[in-house]
C-alpha cells in the first residue's frame, strides 16, 4: 500500500496554497492563472516522466493561455483495466485577507489542521494527488490497472466556458477513462458522496408604480406582489417536485427545495413605494428530476402568474389599498408585470452508480482504513458531473477536506485525513 510522504506533501501543500491568490475564480474581478499551480505540480513529478526515464505520461492542456489543465497517466506493462481520479482543481474562490484570523494566501500549519484557501477545496487534493503521483514514479507498483490522474482548471465559476474538463471531454482528451471507474475527487468529509442536487439560479423581476407611500392606492407595490407571486410559483413548485422516494436510499439531507436568498429594489425614500422590485435565488433539485424540464414548468408558474396578476392582490393580507392594477392621471390602466428568468448553464444533478465496481472498491476500502463507510448526499451540487455520467463517464465521488469550512473563512483540512485518503486510493485501486 502506498502512503503519503509527508514531508513531501507539506512542502507542496505550501507552495500551491503560496499561489492561491493568484488562482481565485471570480471574473471579472479574479480571473486565475490555474498554471501557477500546475508549475509546481510539473516540477515536483519532473523526474517521472517518461521524457526522463520515468513511467509517467503527461500532457499539459491549453484552450486559454495561463489556464491549462494536467493530464498524468501511468501505463504498467500489462495492465489492461482503467481507473481515473478527476476532478481536484486547480482554483478557489476569493477569500478576503481581513476576515481571516490568518493569512489566507499562506499555509498556516497548527497541529493537525493546515490552514490556507484551498486546503479543502481543492489544493489540498490537488497536493495529495501530486504527492500520490511521486509515490508511483518512485515504486513503480505492478498495476493491472491503468491509472489516470486530471487536474482540471475553471471549476469555480462558469461564466468562461470551454477552459476546464468541458473543453478536454469536448475535445476527447478523457474518453480512454470511459472503460473504468472515475473517482472526482473534490467533496469533504473523507466518505463517499453518492448523490448532489442539480441547480438553477434564477431572478423574479416585478414592475409596480411609483408613488408616495402616503396615497398607496395610487400605487403598485412590487414588493408584495414579488412576495406574492413568489408564494404562488413556490406552492406549485412544491406540489410537483415532492420529496422522492430515491432521496432515502440515497441519505440525501433535504428534498428539492426553491427558494428566495435575495432581495432588491429601486432606491429612494422611505416614503415611496418604488418602481420595481427583484427577488434573487435558486432552486435545488435532486438528479432523480430533470432540471431542464423543472425549469420549464416553474417558468409556466410565472407567465400564469403574470397573466393573471390582479388575482394575486391579497387585501387581507396587505390592506385595501393594495392592488395590482390601477388606473394612472391620465386614463390608463397600469397593470403590474411579472418575470422570472434563469441564468444559464444549470448545473446537473449526480445520482452514483451503487452498483459499481468503482462504488464497491471506494466502499471497501473506506471501510478498511476507516472502519466504517457512510455514504451521503447533498443538495450541494458540482458542475459537470452529472454531464459526464450522461457522456458515459461511471463516475463516483469522494474527498477529504472539510464541509464545515468550504468556501468560508479559516479554511482548513486536516493533516490526519489527508494521510487516510492515500490510503484509500492506495486500497481502491489494489481491489479494482
Amino acid at each position: 500500500m502506498i502512503e503519503m510522504n509527508e514531508k513531501r506533501f507539506l512542502s507542496i501543500l505550501e507552495k500551491l496554497i503560496g499561489e492561491s491568490q493568484y488562482v481565485q475564480n471570480y471574473p471579472p474581478k479574479h480571473i486565475p492563472e490555474e498554471d501557477k499551480i500546475v508549475d509546481h505540480v510539473l516540477k515536483e513529478l519532473e523526474p517521472y516522466r517518461v521524457e526522463n526515464g520515468g513511467v509517467l505520461e503527461i500532457q499539459h492542456v491549453h484552450s486559454t493561455p495561463r489556464r491549462g489543465n494536467l493530464i498524468v497517466r501511468y501505463k504498467p506493462e500489462g495492465a489492461t483495466k482503467y481507473v481515473s481520479f478527476v476532478g481536484s482543481h486547480l482554483d478557489v474562490v476569493p477569500a478576503d485577507p481581513s476576515t481571516w484570523t490568518n493569512d489566507p494566501f499562506k499555509l498556516t500549519i497548527d497541529g493537525d489542521r493546515l490552514y490556507g484557501r484551498g486546503t479543502t477545496d481543492c489544493l489540498g487534493h490537488v497536493a495529495l494527488l501530486t504527492d500520490f503521483l511521486c509515490s508511483i514514479g518512485e515504486k513503480k507498483p505492478a498495476l493491472t490497472t491503468i491509472l489516470t490522474v486530471c487536474f482540471i482548471a475553471s471549476e469555480e465559476n462558469a461564466s468562461i466556458p470551454n477552459v476546464g474538463v468541458d473543453y478536454l471531454v469536448a475535445n476527447g482528451y478523457l474518453d480512454d477513462i470511459k472503460a473504468g471507474p472515475v473517482f472526482w475527487v473534490d467533496t469533504s468529509d473523507s466518505q463517499p458522496c453518492i448523490g448532489t442536487a442539480a441547480v438553477a439560479t434564477w431572478t423574479l423581476r416585478v414592475e409596480g408604480r411609483l408613488f408616495h407611500s402616503g396615497l398607496p392606492h395610487k400605487a403598485i407595490n412590487p414588493i408584495e406582489l414579488g412576495l406574492d407571486a413568489l408564494a404562488e410559483i413556490q406552492k406549485r413548485f412544491y406540489q410537483d417536485f415532492p420529496a422522492h422516494p430515491d432521496e432515502t436510499r440515497y441519505n440525501f439531507a433535504s428534498p428539492s427545495t426553491m427558494k428566495p436568498t435575495q432581495l432588491r429594489c429601486a432606491e429612494g425614500g422611505l416614503n415611496q413605494i418604488p418602481p420595481w422590485f427583484e427577488v434573487r435565488g435558486d432552486i435545488r433539485l435532486t438528479p432523480f428530476y430533470n432540471i431542464a424540464e423543472c425549469i420549464k414548468k416553474v417558468s409556466s408558474y410565472a407567465d400564469h402568474v403574470h397573466k393573471n396578476v390582479t388575482l394575486m392582490a391579497k387585501p387581507e393580507v396587505h390592506g385595501p389599498c393594495s392592488k395590482y392594477e390601477v388606473v394612472d392621471t391620465e386614463g390608463n390602466t397600469v397593470t403590474g408585470k411579472v418575470l422570472l428568468t434563469f441564468d444559464e448553464h444549470p448545473y446537473k444533478g449526480i445520482a452514483c452508480k451503487l452498483d459499481s465496481k468503482g462504488f464497491d472498491a471506494l466502499c471497501a476500502a473506506t471501510t478498511s482504513v476507516l472502519g466504517e463507510v457512510k455514504p451521503y448526499s447533498i443538495c450541494g451540487s458540482l458542475p459537470l458531473v452529472g454531464d459526464l455520467q450522461e457522456a458515459g463517464y461511471d463516475l463516483q465521488v469522494c474527498g477529504y477536506g472539510k464541509s464545515a469550512v468550504y468556501h468560508a473563512n479559516n479554511e482548513f483540512c486536516l493533516l490526519s485525513d489527508m494521510k487516510n485518503a492515500t490510503k484509500i486510493f492506495s486500497k481502491a485501486i489494489e481491489l479494482l
